[in-house]
């Protein structure tokens, strides 16, 4: 008897599928089940993936989630939503965190039996990303606290406990004013357009009204104030030139017709005697008037002397034992080698074949025809044709990689949250133990912030009065997670530190670059490699909302070029879904995470092979 094949979830998802097409009302949408991050695009909903085994959790989850995309699609209109959306990156993630309640408790009121589903769904993900753990209020992000409190009020249910964690932690944000717009924001649930403009009450409320930009409505009643006023200006001016003209008609004289009232040399004349004497005044002005230069500021980065830093007392460099107890670190390795079993055996092969192609060059590294060193035996033919022919000998050269240093620097942001940042600990565990075998020393850093949002170093931005451009605005974290010098077998464990939920955050990567920069060039190694390991451009919301939109990108950017120009570091960065040969002279871009093994491997066998093969990867030694 032949075993069925049929998965036992099928009728589910098909079931779920048909369910969100009524709940969206609409019978063309697509409904798909992937591993990869939930979300709309275009007309497709992509829900998590349900197993055979149809555990609850899962059935929940995926519940959930088709109703809140569902629901979305049903009361959301786009155009209402962009029209006032604000301009701070801050500002707007409270306004969509604000708008998917809207959605959701609209949902939950017209269908009862959404609200239980998106529940599970919301309690799923507050477990992930470490809501309920989290016991510093910075470390609490105000949009999701926001979001979290509206949904209390218009639905009259009951926190998960990791939301209402949250809430509790940031409570001091939440004063009588916007306690007050909450409860207006819960009685225009059904009207998108008075609900987004009391949402940007409450954000001003919260203390972020300069991220809102410019009032929609009142651009609008400006502009048909300007268009009714631009008429009758119109009117006027065409009703006086017809006088003007009458009047010009009259009084010109033909026999003076020819003549001009000013001399327009002479006008430019006194053009430019006035702008002489007010030069003349400012030269005598006394010292006492002069400007005074302002005082120097604190240099914060070698790259780029305009690079700002608002406050450095809250950042950390770390170790990676010290964020989390030996037993958590052993459980969090334990995951990361049961989750990643499949691909270790790939990316062993990959680094065995590393291991080989070094091995290879340090066996066949000779020096031939020398005049004193081993006797060349392969070249002993030569004697017996041509006695004349000196004896060969042979010298083994200098092996260059065994006095070489590698460090892997690893984004640590929550982009990476997922199989690329389990993918990227996985080979740099393996990396290191096989450069180990080959004498290279190897060191792992990562980088990340230590809060959402921007931690206490915004908070005490806003405390002392908000100053104009105040550069970067968030507390760091550099994690060192193997010191060059440390045996690989002690830091093994604390790989599994990347699996840990909430440690994941913003990325500013030229912080980051200089600072693994700098540790790299304080070794003695006469060869030093830096590989980057990343998925995008440095992104940091608290810091991006007060200044220039490029100012981390430009900050990067002079940091790659300070290091590549020194030609001191041999600089090269692995993309993962994202282009990093704009930033990177030596860089490569894989469109899937399960390339980084090779891509990590090949390049820096790349970086070991002889000149000719450097000649590819244009990294030739000086």
């Amino acid at each position: 008897m032949s075993k069925s094949n049929t998965n036992p979830a099928d009728p589910f998802k098909k079931a779920l599928a048909e369910a969100t097409k009524s709940l969206a009302n609409e019978p063309e949408l697509n409904v798909s089940y992937t591993i990869d991050p939930p979300g709309i695009s275009n007309e497709t909903i992509r829900l998590p993936q349900v197993s055979r085994n149809l555990t609850k959790e899962e059935v929940l989850l995926a519940r959930g989630t088709a109703d809140a995309y569902a629901l979305k699609i049903r009361f959301h209109d786009e155009q209402t939503h962009k029209r006032y959306m604000p301009q701070g990156q801050v500002a707007k993630d409270l306004y969509e965190a604000m708008e998917t309640v809207r959605v959701e408790a609209l949902g939950a009121k017209v269908m009862p039996g959404t609200a239980s589903n998106i529940d599970a769904k919301i309690e799923a993900e507050c477990i992930k990303l470490g809501y309920d753990s989290v016991s510093n209020p910075a470390d609490a992000p105000i949009s999701a606290a926001a979001s979290f409190l509206l949904r209390k009020l218009a639905t009259n249910r009951k926190l998960p406990k990791a939301a209402q964690n949250l809430v509790d932690l940031r409570a001091d944000l939440f004063g009588h004013d916007t306690n007050s717009t909450m409860k207006d924001l819960k009685e225009n649930l059904t009207n998108q357009t008075e609900f987004s403009k009391l949402t940007r009450q409450v954000i001003e409320d919260l203390g972020f009204g300069d991220q809102l930009g410019e009032d929609p409505d009142q651009n609008e009643n400006d502009q048909q104030e300007d268009a009714e006023q631009e008429n009758q200006e119109e009117n006027q001016d065409t009703e006086g030139n017809e006088n003007q003209d009458d009047q010009e008609d009259w009084e010109q004289d033909p026999d003076d017709s020819g003549e001009q009232d000013t001399d327009p040399s002479q006008a430019q004349v006194s053009a430019d005697d006035i702008d002489e004497s007010d030069t003349e005044e400012d030269s005598e002005m006394p010292d006492g008037d002069q400007t005074l230069d302002p005082p120097p500021t604190t240099q914060y980065s070698d790259a780029d002397p305009n690079y700002k830093v608002y406050n450095t007392n809250f950042d950390e460099e770390i170790l990676a034992e010290e964020l989390a107890e030996p037993a958590e670190l052993e459980r969090l390795r334990t995951y990361l080698d049961q989750q990643l079993d499949p691909l270790k055996g790939a990316v062993s092969r990959l680094a065995n074949k590393l291991q080989r192609r070094l091995q290879a060059q340090q066996n066949r590294s000779w020096l031939f025809d020398m005049e004193e060193g081993i006797l060349d035996c392969g070249r002993l033919a030569r004697v017996i044709s041509n006695p004349t022919t000196p004896l060969s000998f042979k010298v083994e050269s200098d092996i260059e990689f065994r006095d070489t240093i590698v460090t892997l620097l690893i984004d640590n942001s929550g982009s990476m949250r997922g199989r690329p940042i389990s993918i990227a600990a996985i080979c740099a565990d393996v990396l290191a133990r096989t450069l180990e075998r080959c004498q290279v020393k190897v060191e792992i850093l990562g980088f990340t912030t230590k809060a959402w949002k921007g931690g206490q170093s915004r908070e005490a931005w806003l405390h002392d009065g908000r100053e104009q451009t105040p550069g970067r605005l968030n507390d760091l974290r550099h994690i060192i997670y193997k010191g060059a010098d440390a045996p690989w077998r002690r830091a093994r464990p604390n790989l599994g530190l990347m699996m840990k939920e909430g440690l994941l955050k913003e990325n500013i990567d030229g912080e980051a670059l200089e600072w693994a920069s700098k540790r790299i060039m304080s070794r003695s190694e006469a060869r030093k490699i830096l590989m980057v390991i990343s998925d995008g451009a440095p992104v940091d919301d608290s810091t991006l909302s007060v200044n220039s939109a490029s100012y981390l990108e430009k900050h990067l950017r002079d940091v790659i070029n300070m290091i590549e120009n020194k030609k001191l570091i041999e600089l090269i960065a692995i993309g993962i879904g994202h282009d990093v040969t704009r930033y990177y002279e030596h860089a490569v871009t894989i469109t899937d995470v399960e390339q980084l093994a090779g891509a990590m491997t090949e390049q820096l066998a790349g970086l070991f092979e002889n000149k000719n093969t450097l000649r590819k990867f244009n990294r030739l030694r000086k």
